[in-house]
């Protein structure tokens, strides 16, 4: 290489150098507030995820120290003041429900179980279980109609609660005094595929009380 290559070769790379260096003084602030948010943002992430872990806990405390009261009223009165939403409200409303059947309030048990079926903010789910809960509470707790109607709409539902929702409208059928209709929904809902061992025992017994012949096999 000639020595004006050479100087040609320098001056040229003293000028990317330049260019280079005004670059970075023009721009170079971009990378650091990049760095900085992907900063910030990993410690918000961090400091919202302590916090929801801390009243999760918090509210599960709350539950334990109300379960833990002596007395079923005051058990109740402290599962009402637990403060929950979404799917822990849920369980805490299941919870007071319980604590009034245990108490032989049945009537008081239905309310707070079809509040949570009835309550659109809560996963479905929830509401279908609870419903299913409400009428297997019997006809002290809900009228005929009211039983009928929610038997209804989860027996037609996609839920998984369905087939147990058909489980007791055989039941609701006998307790009507319609022996022939509860033996051939119970013998039509034995024959479905993929029934628990524990539904399918149930029925064949009702089956048999109601002098029907389980289909062998």
């Amino acid at each position: 290489m000639s020595e004006s290559e050479s100087f040609i070769e320098e001056v040229s790379e003293e000028l990317r150098r330049d260019k280079l260096f005004a670059l970075m003084r023009r721009y170079g602030w971009i990378p650091v507030v990049i760095i900085l948010g992907l900063v910030g943002g990993a410690a918000w992430l961090e400091w919202q995820r302590s916090s929801e872990r801390a009243a999760a806990e918090a509210r599960g405390d709350a539950v334990l120290s109300a379960l833990e009261a002596e007395e079923g009223e005051a058990r109740m009165a402290a599962l009402e003041g637990v403060e929950a939403s979404g799917d822990f409200a849920a369980v805490a409303q299941l919870l007071e429900a319980a604590e009034a059947q245990a108490s032989e309030d049945a009537q008081a048990a239905a309310e707070t179980l079809l509040a949570v079926a009835d309550d659109a903010s809560l996963p479905q789910p929830w509401r279908d279980l609870a419903a299913l809960k409400a009428v297997m509470l019997g006809p002290d707790a809900m009228s005929p109609e009211d039983r009928s109607a929610q038997l209804d709409r989860l027996a037609a539902s996609a839920s998984p609660m369905a087939r147990l929702a058909r489980e007791q409208q055989v039941y609701a059928m006998i307790d009507a005094g319609d022996r022939a209709g509860a033996l051939a929904a119970a013998e039509a809902l034995v024959e479905e595929d993929g029934l628990s061992r524990g539904l399918q025992e149930r029925l064949l017994q009702v089956i048999v009380a109601l002098g029907g012949k389980p289909q062998e096999g």
